[in-house]
């Protein structure tokens, strides 16, 4: 199973065209797929995604509010530049809320929810056994960590709480995939998901929070050895 099949529950199903849009821009902002400082043409970007300009506006203004985008008068709009110096401020943010998603996703976590959780860490616990022995480039890993973050989010069932650390994970995505060639490997990182994961949908909700907390300061310690 890809990266881009455990995408979860709450990105799929019917969605509107400007939701479609404003989905797979942001996620190329977040990879880096479209670089910092990039220019963002619409219609350029309407043809690129195969729809009208009018979706692709309404996710450009809601890429703004996000931090991924930034317009200027007579100038245009631009990706916007990724701020090393903004990665304490993320951390301490973040240090505070994914524990407190993971324990709510713990408890309140459907049973199709888990589900989803087992699966998904079954599937990251194969490519470290190497049972899926499908070559995968170190973007494609992190991918897997979007997935994850999202998953328990959405199994938290808070939506504020969801879209708050959907915005601070996606800033912290863009710091580390611009330092993502100087890490020897990324695979450790996204292992670390498994026992979350598996915490979660055993609803161990003190042992999702300390896992959490755990991997959002290894993260900031491996950023910061390579910067």
């Amino acid at each position: 199973m890809s990266a881009a099949h455990l995408m979860p529950a709450a990105e799929e199903g019917e969605i509107s065209l400007a939701e479609a849009a404003y989905r797979r821009l942001r996620d190329k902002l977040i990879m880096l797929e479209i670089k910092p400082g990039a220019p963002i043409n619409d219609g350029q970007l309407a043809a690129e995604l195969g729809v009208g300009r009018t979706p692709v506006r309404e996710a450009i203004k809601r890429l703004e509010i996000d931090h991924l985008v930034v317009s200027y008068p007579r100038r245009g709009t631009f990706a916007t530049i990724v701020d090393i110096t903004e990665l304490a401020d993320v951390s301490d943010i973040r240090e505070l809320l994914e524990p407190l998603a993971a324990r709510r996703a713990a408890t309140n976590a459907s049973a199709d929810m888990r589900s989803e959780l087992r699966e998904v860490a079954r599937t990251i616990a194969g490519i470290d056994a190497g049972i899926d022995a499908t070559p995968r480039d170190k973007r494609e890993l992190m991918r897997y960590d979007l997935t994850v973050h999202r998953l328990i989010y959405a199994a938290a069932g808070n939506p504020h709480l969801e879209d708050t650390l959907i915005r601070y994970d996606n800033l912290a995505t863009r710091i580390w995939c611009l330092v993502l060639d100087k890490i020897p490997s990324v695979a450790g990182h996204i292992t670390e998901h498994v026992d979350l994961l598996n915490a979660v949908a055993d609803g161990d909700a003190e042992l999702a929070a300390s896992l959490a907390l755990e991997h959002v300061t290894s993260f900031e310690k491996t950023v910061r050895s390579v910067l």
